[in-house]
C-alpha cells in the first residue's frame, strides 16, 4: 500500500509548529460535531493537545497529501500519523496504518 501523507495546518492557533520534528508521533482524533467541518479531524500531542488540524482546502493541502475528506474513511474515531518534514506553510506527514 502506498503511503497516505497528510498536511498539519492552523498550528498558528494552538502553539505553533516550530517546536514539530520529524519522527514525532501525534494523534489524530475525528471530530464528526465540528460546525465548521464534518470532516474535521484534529492533531494532537501527548502531553500538549490539540496542535492543529488535518488540512481539508485545496488552499492547505501541501504537494501530496490528502485532504481530510479524503482519509476521513479510511482511519477509525482515532489513528497515529508520524511528522516527515516541518515546513513554512505547514507540516507533512504520514498516516500510520
Amino acid at each position: 500500500m502506498s503511503p497516505i501523507y497528510f498536511t498539519i495546518t492552523a498550528t498558528r492557533f494552538y502553539h505553533g509548529q516550530r517546536f514539530l520534528e520529524p519522527e514525532m508521533k501525534v494523534k489524530l482524533v475525528k471530530e464528526p460535531d465540528n460546525k465548521a467541518d464534518s470532516e474535521a479531524i484534529k492533531v494532537e500531542l501527548p502531553g500538549v493537545g490539540i496542535i492543529g488540524y488535518v488540512a481539508n482546502s485545496s488552499h492547505t493541502v501541501i504537494g501530496e497529501s490528502m485532504s481530510a475528506g479524503r482519509i476521513y474513511d479510511k482511519i477509525e474515531d482515532e489513528a497515529v500519523g508520524t511528522v516527515l518534514y516541518n515546513l513554512s506553510d505547514g507540516v507533512i506527514c504520514t498516516l500510520d496504518v
